[in-house]
């Protein structure tokens, strides 16, 4: 695998991945695709990885599709392309490990929903966000008819759609779709910052949350109060939770190890 286009580096347990195609404001690649899988593989079962953080080199996040590209490939090939961006995206959302994503520049069309993709959203404030699928005749790929209408609701998301015009993170700040907005000098600081706490923290838990929150979107009320019963009556017998028992009762912080 042309590993250049995807650098990964882990330090402590913290796994950061960077978009490395600067030269195209690094839009996609079969390479980039598949290693984040993989990468994501590793830290599935890597115990010592505790979050995933997600970001781009150079002037930008990630422009998304290659443009330049456009126009040359069979429908065949795009069918697939799509399919292994599908796979991601979904390994993106099934896996327990949190994903931070940290945006600076641009992130647009499917480098914004591959933002939405990860659990938390860290921009810088200069940043901008654009579905800009429609300038080229096209629909959203990459999952954004699923996220965006659901963060945003549905009229708003076919107006962003439609105008395929950028949006200031403030506003998305504003709506909640960014988690936190910092400046671009400390996004790096503050992403590692946010990184190691919730690697400090109870992740087994974070990775049920996460389940069940994301489960939510599509299920009924009594199906997620029943998750919630099976869910938890796993989560008394980790060590997490006898952790935190143990030192609210000591009045310590606790020390979680993620089992």
């Amino acid at each position: 695998m042309g590993k250049e286009d995807l650098l990964v580096s882990v330090e402590g347990s913290i796994m950061s991945l960077t978009l490395n195609r600067p030269e195209s404001l690094n839009a996609f690649s079969p390479d980039m695709i598949l290693g984040i899988q993989e990468a994501i593989k590793e830290a599935e079962t890597n115990p010592d990885i505790r979050v995933i953080v997600l970001s781009g080199a150079g002037r930008s996040f990630s422009a998304g599709g290659d443009v330049k590209t456009m126009g040359t490939s069979s429908a065949t090939q795009v069918y697939d392309h799509i399919g292994r961006l599908n796979q991601l995206i979904l390994a993106m959302k099934e896996t327990e490990v949190p994903i931070i994503a940290a945006i600076h520049g641009f992130a647009a069309g499917a480098g914004f929903n591959l933002a939405l993709a990860c659990d938390i959203i860290i921009a810088a404030e200069d940043s901008q966000f654009a579905l800009s699928f429609s300038k080229v005749g096209l629909v959203s790929d990459g999952g954004g008819s699923y996220f965006v209408p659901r963060l945003i609701g549905p009229h708003l998301a076919k107006q962003f759609f439609f105008s395929a015009e950028p949006v200031a993170a403030k506003r998305l700040y504003e709506l909640g779709v960014i988690s936190h907005l910092v400046p671009l000098e400390r996004l790096h600081q503050e992403t590692l910052a946010f990184a190691s706490k919730l690697a400090q923290g109870p992740t087994k838990s974070y990775g049920m949350i996460k389940k069940l929150v994301n489960h939510s979107l599509t299920a009924s009320l009594e199906e997620i109060l029943e998750q919630e019963r099976i869910t938890q009556t796993m989560m008394v017998s980790t060590s997490d939770h006898k952790e935190g028992i143990a030192a609210f009762k000591e009045k310590r912080k606790p020390v979680f190890t993620g089992k």
